[in-house]
């Protein structure tokens, strides 16, 4: 159950269930019609249908010959070529028949004409003036897509929430489509937090750091299809703090950075209870990230106010830059996709051999910087050397995080262990 104070530690597999469950719970967002190249990554509001056949004739595959494939059971064989077919000909220049002994010189893409029932590739093929000789034999179909044998006129080829990709764009293009209707983007709102942080064009003093936080998370939100509004830094005293997680709470989701850990000016806690939130979980047992937190600042949550407050979740994540950045793919990025519309996904693992011995503490699930090299069955997995959750420039090198499960001490060379992709 959700609490407004105290400490909810869950595990890493409780946590993201919590997550999901949220997610799930979304109603779609609103939708607008856009035109189709600034739909790229968004996500449909509506289904695509298939405006004619797809293909709208018996297409081949290859650069050969139309043939009837009962001539070439014996080969080799001798045919007339009747005619040449290219890609986009016009319906009067196909040949209307192709009879027995005959062949048509077809190029890829272009239409099967009637009677044959089979494409010969050209590199089995020799011609002479009007006369091909075939080496090969074919069975009925080879080399040719049939009529309609993608889609029907009519048929569903995108479904409603599913995010556009460069495929789906293309389908979209290939049935018509200048503009695409899809869910509105989630505004998620960037809170930073600190005495020591500083705006990425001042110069730091002795003891502070810029804000990097801000635009890794906002590099991921849009990545995960929202809308980034970074705010301003709070410093890391309450009123101006509860002002700006005031102004971000009126977005679909507010991030806050920085300030969830135990220390004496650690805040982002004791704020979100004083505007009434409440807590999923206070902590998960991961590393590096454990002190994520996860709630929501329901509608009348604020007292006194005589009108209802927005409803909006919220995540407080860790001020160290990896640890944010973790957080986020593995906490944050299922809830925004949800606020897009699209329908929540179990989060994905590939496998690879394990270059170097890895030896940690047992307790937490860790996810670990690492360099995914090597390709298909030779691929393999080994950490970056780095000082920790706020070492940036040794997260910047790797491009995955090897996954090591809270009750194993030593994972010997060889093993195939889980890696997430950055």
């Amino acid at each position: 159950m959700p609490s407004s104070a105290g400490s909810t530690v869950l595990s890493f597999e409780d946590a993201r269930r919590i997550v999901e469950e949220h997610a799930a719970k979304i109603a779609p967002p609103a939708t607008e019609s856009v035109e189709l190249l600034a739909a790229a990554g968004r996500v449909l509001a509506e289904p695509v249908l298939a405006d004619r056949d797809i293909p709208p004739f018996p297409r081949t595959t290859r650069d050969g010959y139309a043939v009837r494939s009962a001539d070439l059971a014996t080969v080799p064989a001798i045919l007339d070529v009747v005619g040449e077919i290219k890609a986009g000909e016009k319906i009067e220049n196909i040949p209307t028949h192709i009879n027995s002994g005959q062949a048509a010189s077809i190029m890829t893409g272009a239409p099967v004409p009637a009677g044959a029932d089979a494409v010969v590739m050209v590199e089995y093929s020799s011609r002479r003036d009007n006369r091909v000789e075939i080496a090969k034999s074919v069975i009925p179909g080879e080399n040719v897509v049939p009529c309609a044998a993608e889609a029907k006129q009519g048929e569903r080829v995108l479904d409603r929430g599913f995010r556009l990709n460069e495929a789906a764009i293309a389908l979209a293009a290939s049935v018509g489509k200048s503009r695409l209707e899809v869910f509105r983007r989630p505004r998620v709102a960037v809170l930073s937090t600190g005495d020591e942080i500083v705006e990425i064009a001042a110069t730091p003093g002795p003891t502070q750091i810029r804000n990097s936080n801000s635009y890794s998370l906002a590099f991921q939100i849009l990545r995960a299809g929202g809308e980034p509004v970074l705010l301003p830094i709070a410093p890391d005293k309450p009123e101006p703090l509860r002002r700006l997680m005031e102004q971000g709470l009126e977005c679909d989701l507010l991030l806050i950075t920085g300030g969830v850990s135990m220390g004496r000016y650690d805040l982002v806690e004791q704020v979100l209870a004083e505007v009434g939130a409440e807590f999923f979980f206070t902590g998960a047992k991961i590393q590096p990230g454990k002190p994520v937190v996860f709630g929501q600042r329901s509608a009348g949550a604020r007292v006194g106010e005589k009108v209802p407050a927005k409803t909006s979740y919220f995540f407080g994540l860790p001020g160290n830059p990896v640890s944010t950045m973790v957080t986020f793919d593995i906490f944050v990025r299922p809830l925004i996709e949800a606020l897009a519309g699209q329908p929540p996904r179990k989060l994905a693992f590939l496998h690879a051999r394990l270059r170097s011995e890895i030896r940690v503490k047992t307790g937490l699930r860790r996810f670990l910087p690492a360099i995914l090299s090597g390709e298909l069955e030779t691929s393999e997995v080994e950490l970056v050397r780095w000082q920790g959750s706020g070492d940036i420039a040794a997260t910047a090198r790797a491009n995955c995080y090897v996954v090591i499960p809270p009750d194993r001490e030593c994972v010997p060379v060889g093993e195939w262990v889980p890696v997430m992709m950055k």
